[in-house]
């Protein structure tokens, strides 16, 4: 009898001991030196007032500590602040073609297979705060090849003294007391 009142008192007992697990090691986020300060891209939407699919630049204006759009002429389209940044990641579609899709729909044997020709479409995705309208937004950019994209996501997560996660870089929110 005291065998079955011990176990449980022992499983009981042993519930409450938590064993305190290690906290992984913080890793310092670096950027290579060799990424470069501006990248060709192309701009999706997002930002308020600024419509239509654009290519141009996105430059780091460290300075000003903002991120910069330029059109392909060179003029400044609108720029990002880095404390107005909330969260920054990467995504990406995979589509099928324009071809595969017309290559499908024809009535020949086998045609159905060209429905398979897909493309893989990347893009850095920017949550941001609007301080002038106090307004939130989310503008995307398309780049042309992950490597870019990853490299332009962690320059500027650093830049932004963000937390990172992942490919993905976060402010976290404030403690409200």
């Amino acid at each position: 009898m005291k065998k079955f009142l011990l176990l449980p008192l022992i499983v009981f007992t042993l519930s409450f001991v938590a064993a305190a697990q290690p906290r992984p090691a913080e890793k310092p986020n670096v950027v290579d030196p060799k990424t470069p300060d501006a990248f060709e891209v192309r701009y999706e939407g997002g930002v308020f007032g600024m419509s239509g699919k654009e290519k141009g630049m996105l430059k780091f204006d460290d300075k000003n500590e903002r991120v910069v759009f330029h059109r392909g002429d060179g003029r400044e389209m609108f720029s990002i602040p880095y404390e107005s940044l909330f969260v920054v990641y990467p995504d990406s579609k995979t589509s099928a073609s324009t071809s595969g899709r017309v290559i499908s729909a024809l009535p020949l044997p086998g045609a159905g297979l060209a429905g398979l020709m897909t493309k893989d479409t990347k893009y850095a995705i920017l949550s941001f705060d609007d301080p002038d309208i106090e307004a939130r937004g989310t503008a995307s950019f398309r780049f042309e090849d992950k490597k870019s994209l990853l490299a332009f996501i962690n320059k500027l997560g650093v830049k932004a003294k963000m937390t990172q996660r992942g490919d993905a870089y976060y402010r976290p929110k404030k403690a409200v007391f």
